[in-house]
């Protein structure tokens, strides 16, 4: 009982969570919610018995990528868009897109059946520990994906810098 009603409170928050960022008029704010936010959602990981994920939930999301957020809010000036109305009259149509789509997927997900079983088993990762597995599928299985991932990761790197250069 005492383990659903973690689950619970890790689902609920991080849920809440979610739409505090994105009701936040101050995007510093906005930031700094998603920070509470990311280290929820790596409780629920530990919750999961997922420590890799965790780790890197909290090193990647919650240091690499706020500190960008907080970079390039910083960089932005944003004091025209601080003094004027945040939502408009079309935040009506706005939420009833979001419901119906959140429908959609909720229906779709609910006519899956379950796929095939994978050959690693709860056995087997806690044998192997749940790093090497994902190393194991990750750079055999799955190379292509991550070597793209990774190339398009250094585009944006190299655009980000080409954009932050000063023109001399």
């Amino acid at each position: 009982m005492l383990p659903q009603i973690i689950f619970g409170y890790f689902a609920i928050v991080t849920i809440v969570l979610s739409l505090v960022i994105i009701t936040r008029k101050n995007p510093v704010h906005s930031v700094l919610w998603m920070l509470v936010l990311f280290f929820h959602i790596a409780a629920i990981y530990l919750f999961l018995n997922a420590e890799f994920i965790a780790a890197v939930q909290v090193i990647l999301y919650a240091g690499a990528v706020l500190v960008l957020f907080l970079f390039v809010i910083m960089m932005l000036n944003l004091k025209e868009e601080l003094s004027s109305e945040r939502f408009i009259g079309e935040w009506p149509i706005g939420v009833a897109l979001g419901l119906s789509i959140l429908l959609f997927i909720f229906f779709s997900i609910a006519k899956l059946a379950p796929g095939p079983l994978g050959k690693f088993t709860i056995e087997l990762i806690q044998k192997e520990t749940h790093t090497k597995a994902i190393g194991k599928v990750l750079y055999t299985e799955y190379i292509l994906p991550f070597e793209v991932a990774s190339l398009i990761l250094l585009i944006a790197i190299v655009g980000a810098m080409v954009l932050a250069k000063k023109r001399t």
